[in-house]
């Protein structure tokens, strides 16, 4: 059997998550026996055993890359010039997505790119700065795609797709490439 956490919530289905370090968290509702959740996890099995061996290998290819260092001064231009740019793609593309936004907020996380609050408020990770353009577009339409979906059903990435078709690309170079761009 595989372990895992259990996390239960008044959340209406059951839902597993695969952590960055490989643990499994299976989220529940709270009066969903314990039978079921058994039953659900073992429906899931082979999903969860290809995800957790896809984190695995992620975490030996990221200690095998150095991540990428830099100055106070260096840090501090990249901020300002990440602030410049999320501005105007944020503003370009909510215009074409049909979405508001509220405050755009530059910082260094180390687990994600980018986030939307139910306020529609955007966090974007600096780092981006330093990659692609078209990826760093993808990190855009994605989180405002949140503005219409705060999920990540179908529907979602439907929104995804409608703006930035080939976003698969983008999406796989970011889960390939991201860990480089990571401070360790």
């Amino acid at each position: 059997m595989i372990e895992y956490q259990l996390i239960r919530s008044s959340r209406k289905t059951l839902a597993i998550q695969i952590t960055g370090e490989g643990q499994v968290i299976v989220r529940a509702p709270m009066r969903c026996s314990r039978q079921r959740i058994e039953g659900f996890i073992r429906e899931k099995e082979d999903w969860i055993v290809r995800k957790t061996e896809e984190v695995k290998e992620r975490q030996r290819e990221r200690r095998t890359e150095p991540g990428l260092s830099f100055t106070e001064e260096e840090k501090s231009r990249y901020i300002e010039e990440a602030r410049t740019v999320f501005n105007r793609k944020v503003k370009d593309y909510a215009e074409k997505m049909g979405v508001t936004y509220g405050r755009i907020t530059i910082r260094e996380q180390k687990t994600r790119w980018g986030s939307c609050s139910g306020k529609g408020n955007l966090n974007f990770n600096w780092r981006l700065i330093l990659m692609p353009e078209p990826v760093l577009d993808y990190v855009v339409v994605h989180e405002l795609a949140h503005r219409k979906e705060m999920n990540h059903s179908s529907r979602f990435y439907m929104e995804v797709e409608r703006v930035m078709p080939e976003y698969r690309e983008y999406q796989a170079w970011l889960r390939k490439n991201g860990g480089r761009y990571i401070k360790r």
